[in-house]
């Protein structure tokens, strides 16, 4: 089908299965139905790793035809295209990550505890009434389809149970040893789910930050899956209430996934870590960029205490962080020494409009 953006021809391939099996026996139709469209269309693929080939093709087409044709390739797994090593289009190609929807998508219209509950994916926000039944579907369906049809584990029944152990310990340090126990799965492969975790964008590495601190630091990264709703539907909770054991981490998640979004789409670069030593002090998310480093604390109350920001605060005190933010689901702008201390949802404004990171 086509249709018009600002003006411009775009052209989106029909995907099915008798188009997928053409395309498999035959990537040059690919080629013939591009060449057919006006110059200054738009080529958009969708889930481009079922038919690696066609990157080829997208390869030939830049190559022949410069910027006659512009093309947009997505898809949710670059596993499959890593393992085959398929033409990844480098350097004429640009990445850019997409994610769950954000707060300023959103309209900042935010009911936190529907948020942490079922998460962020489009569907769940555009039809709230059948978000368990919508949310449990994705999981079935990525089990199946992303992991078991991709071939990327060898037994689906061990892969299962360490997603559950592992949507518990999210947000957390992971010990892969003890996790590998309690999910009955050897560490080897424990190691090997994680790589497929992050392979198919579903879960993301936030390494320990280590730099000129007065105290010995914590090494080990910790896990977050990408949405708060996936990861309470991994652990079976999706139909429960929020448990105030919970709340934290879930809240961690979407400030993270915020900040992820944020520096993507704001094209900021840098890198996001924690902070932590061995006797419990901890910055929740540290982002730095050359010498500038932004801290961000999060925590899931009501009431800013003033001891939250103490870690921070030493950090800043140090000139080892330059700006400090606390993040907290009471209705003040408030400041605890060098730390300025926002509510959650004047904390998207302010991050969405450039005030926090860069």
């Amino acid at each position: 089908r086509s249709y018009s953006v600002t003006g411009v021809q775009t052209c989106a391939l029909p995907i099915c299965t008798q188009t997928l099996l053409e395309l498999h026996q035959r990537p040059e139709l690919f080629r013939q139905q591009v060449e057919a469209r006006p110059r200054g269309s738009w080529v958009v693929v969708d889930e481009v790793q079922r038919v690696p080939t066609l990157l080829n093709e997208v390869h030939a087409l830049i190559a022949e035809h410069g910027r006659d044709y512009r093309f947009a390739l997505s898809g949710s797994s670059a596993r499959k295209l890593k393992r085959l090593d398929v033409n990844l289009l480098a350097g004429r190609a640009i990445n850019r990550p997409f994610f769950p929807l954000t707060a300023a998508e959103l309209g900042f219209d935010i009911e936190l505890d529907s948020v942490l509950r079922f998460g962020l994916l489009p569907q769940i926000r555009a039809d709230p009434d059948f978000a368990v039944d919508t949310m449990e579907a994705y999981v079935s369906n990525y089990l199946r389809e992303e992991i078991q049809q991709e071939a990327l584990v060898k037994r689906l029944d061990s892969f299962a149970r360490f997603l559950q152990v592992a949507a518990l310990m999210n947000g957390q340090i992971v010990n892969v040893a003890g996790l590998a126990r309690d999910a009955a799965v050897a560490r080897p492969t424990v190691q090997g789910y994680f790589e497929t975790l992050t392979d198919t964008l579903i879960g993301f590495w936030l390494p320990a930050w280590q730099r000129r601190a007065k105290v010995k630091e914590v090494a080990s990264p910790k896990f977050y899956l990408f949405d708060p709703g996936v990861a309470r539907a991994l652990a079976g909770r999706l139909r429960e209430p929020l448990e105030g054991s919970e709340r934290g981490f879930l809240l961690e998640t979407w400030v993270l996934h915020e900040l992820r979004a944020a520096i993507a789409y704001q094209n900021l670069g840098g890198e996001l870590r924690y902070w932590r030593t061995p006797s419990g002090s901890e910055v929740d998310f540290i982002w730095t960029r050359a010498r500038r480093a932004v801290g961000i604390e999060v925590k899931a109350s009501a009431t800013w205490r003033h001891e939250f920001g103490g870690p921070l605060k030493n950090l800043i005190s140090d000139g080892i962080v330059n700006t400090g933010f606390g993040v907290y689901v009471g209705s003040a702008e408030l400041k605890d020494g060098p730390v300025r201390v926002l509510p959650l949802k004047q904390f998207s404004k302010a991050l969405a409009s450039g005030q926090v990171l860069g």
